[in-house]
């Protein structure tokens, strides 16, 4: 509701410039009457502009829809730690700001622009998830919306929906594992400012990843090329080091990445070295939007993986 109140206003503020163009317009001096009346015209096209925006923005804003999850999760041990791997290595990287996965960071500061502000949730019991079926989580995971029918901002525009269903399901058993940390998170957790829905109505911000109810599978695990893929996929490598991971382009959401083709010239072990220190075999210190600590926690035949991935990439 108090959302429709920001385009209201625009259209209001139109009509009171419209308003002060008629009186310019009945003024016998003619620069008065000529200019007010232009720049009356000027200012409520670009009034009228910005409550289209905001009208479209909030249209996308809560146009995202996924079917729901008939789903129970056994929560084996071996599940559970296959999922404490994928979160530490990658979940950790946003949900992890303090103690494990208590959330409370705001990813919305790491962008350059001030479109909104998107709390990581605390996704141990102390957040909302006691609530939530297995079902829930696995959509909010694979499609990005939560038993609300809210869009999860931040997350639609990460690939953790590429995690294989086994996977999610392994998560899901990890999460459902852990003690109660930390506060509770901001409800809703992702909030965008006027800027940010006008940007999302001119088609300026992207309206996430495609929804799917496809089955995922993933290749079996073991220190080769393809399961190297595999988990590049979900790690949203491509989101800042370009989708044949050459580097970031100018203009993409997320910060600028440099192309992965060095790691050829990078031994093994020095490649393992540089994601657990943040320190490349140049002595090049990696940037803090890196996420080289979470990938770091990756047993070392999973780093095996992504460098064989990363070592057979075509040349650029």
């Amino acid at each position: 509701m108090f959302e429709l109140i920001e385009p209201a206003v625009s259209i209001v503020i139109a009509g009171l410039l419209a308003g002060s163009g008629v009186r310019s317009w009945r003024s016998k001096n003619p620069v008065v009457k000529w200019g007010g009346v232009g720049l009356a015209v000027l200012a409520s096209v670009i009034a009228v502009s910005i409550s289209v925006l905001l009208t479209l923005g909030l249209c996308k804003l809560h146009a995202r829809s996924a079917p729901g999850v008939d789903l129970k999760v056994e929560g084996t041990a071996e599940q559970i730690r296959r999922g404490q791997a994928i979160s530490d290595s990658f979940c950790g990287g946003c949900h992890t700001r303090t103690d494990t996965l208590t959330g409370g960071m705001d990813v919305g500061k790491e962008i350059s622009l001030p479109i909104g502000s998107f709390i990581a949730p605390n996704l141990t019991p102390a957040g909302q998830l006691p609530r939530w079926s297995d079902g829930d989580i696995f959509r909010a995971i694979r499609n990005a919306v939560d038993p609300d029918g809210r869009w999860l901002v931040i997350m639609s525009y990460t690939n953790a929906g590429k995690l294989s269903d086994e996977d999610t399901k392994a998560v899901i058993a990890y999460l459902r594992s852990l003690p109660a940390a930390g506060e509770k998170t901001i409800s809703p957790p992702d909030r965008l400012t006027p800027l940010g829905i006008a940007m999302l109505g001119a088609g300026m911000l992207p309206t996430g990843k495609p929804v799917s109810t496809a089955r995922v599978t993933a290749p079996p695990r073991a220190p080769t090329s393809q399961y190297g893929e595999y988990l590049i996929s979900y790690q949203d490598c491509r989101e800042c080091h370009g989708k044949d991971l050459t580097g970031g382009r100018p203009g993409q959401l997320a910060p600028l990445g440099p192309d992965l083709n060095v790691v050829k010239g990078w031994k093994f072990q020095e490649f393992v070295a540089t994601m657990r220190t943040g320190v490349d075999p140049n002595g090049h210190a990696l940037g803090n939007q890196m996420p080289w600590r979470p990938i770091g926690r990756m047993e070392d035949e999973d780093l095996r993986a992504v460098y064989e991935y990363l070592t057979h990439l075509p040349a650029a």
